[in-house]
């Protein structure tokens, strides 16, 4: 048996077949995924999915490109803390991303590829350093307060202001993870592929973080992390200019085609393909398509050593 972070990866492994790397990230071990050689393409996903989310394109890229694909803290093979010692909060999430790829050495330009919480965490960081930022891969996510008159889904807000019925329910139940492997992509997960994305979310103690990233969502100017999301908006202008390609699953209950309009906007170069059959989980609905055009996208238009 093979555990990393006290996770089993027996029921999974198969389907992820890469070289785990754990290094110490601000006092917490986070774990990531580094294959290939070539241009760096950095991937980072959101909640409740980890690098595993990320399976297909790695493989379908690694040939080319330096494939790197952390796990946020408290999410998939990294460590797992409680709030007592790490602050759940997108500044600690950027701050994390800051020294992890300061440690690993990642020389020229880079192309991000952003999914959901990925999305604001990675453009957070891309702002940080907009001249190594070569090429961006958007799917269904956001770097952007909601466009206007938005309003959260119903069982978001549930979880983001439910107090201690909705803590018990995603720490005591699972059920923000459980849930999402049904609603969030369209065509239906074969059982080791739910394992897969259920397996670090396997214990109560392992599931703060799914409920911290919906709690986090910054929303209004009280919010602890709206100051910084704000930023992160008004500086996208910054790389409006770079090559950009979003793919975009239009059954999205959360990022639906008012975000993919938002990013149209802030993007206007960017290539957009729609999958009219695709969730939120678009790379579950759609990976052999997303990975052929990523790899076209990036090997024409991307990271350069």
């Amino acid at each position: 048996m093979t555990t990393i972070n006290g996770i089993d990866t027996a029921s999974f492994g198969s389907l992820y077949p890469f070289e785990s790397h754990v290094t110490r990230v601000n006092g917490h071990r986070m774990h990531y995924i580094d294959e290939g050689q070539g241009p760096p393409v950095i991937m980072l996903h959101g909640n409740p999915t980890w690098s595993f989310y990320y399976r297909s394109l790695i493989k379908g890229l690694k040939d080319r490109f330096r494939v790197i694909a952390p796990d946020h803290i408290g999410c998939g093979l990294s460590a797992k803390p409680d709030g007592g010692d790490y602050e759940f909060r997108f500044q600690r999430r950027v701050d994390d991303l800051e020294t992890l790829f300061d440690g690993l050495n990642i020389g020229g330009a880079v192309s991000l590829v952003l999914h959901d919480w990925g999305g604001m965490i990675g453009m957070a960081w891309a702002l940080r350093h907009p001249e190594r930022i070569a090429s961006l891969v958007i799917t269904n996510t956001t770097a952007f307060l909601p466009p206007a008159g938005k309003k959260l889904p119903l069982r978001l807000q549930l979880i983001r202001r439910g107090g201690p019925l909705a803590a018990g329910l995603v720490i005591g139940l699972n059920i923000f993870a459980r849930a999402a492997i049904h609603m969030a992509p369209v065509r239906r997960l074969s059982s080791d592929v739910k394992k897969g994305l259920l397996a670090p979310y396997s214990r109560p103690q392992n599931r703060l973080a799914t409920l911290w990233f919906v709690r986090d969502i910054p929303l209004t100017p009280g919010d602890p992390s709206y100051d910084l999301a704000l930023q992160v908006d008004a500086g996208m202008r910054q790389l409006s200019s770079r090559p950009a390609m979003i793919c975009w699953g239009m059954r999205d209950f959360v990022f639906d085609h008012d975000y993919l309009a938002e990013w149209q906007k802030r993007l206007p170069r960017a290539r957009v393909h729609r999958f009219k059959q695709g969730g939120h989980y678009l790379l579950e609905d759609a990976g052999p398509e997303i990975t052929r055009l990523a790899r076209n996208f990036l090997s024409n238009t991307g990271s350069r050593t």
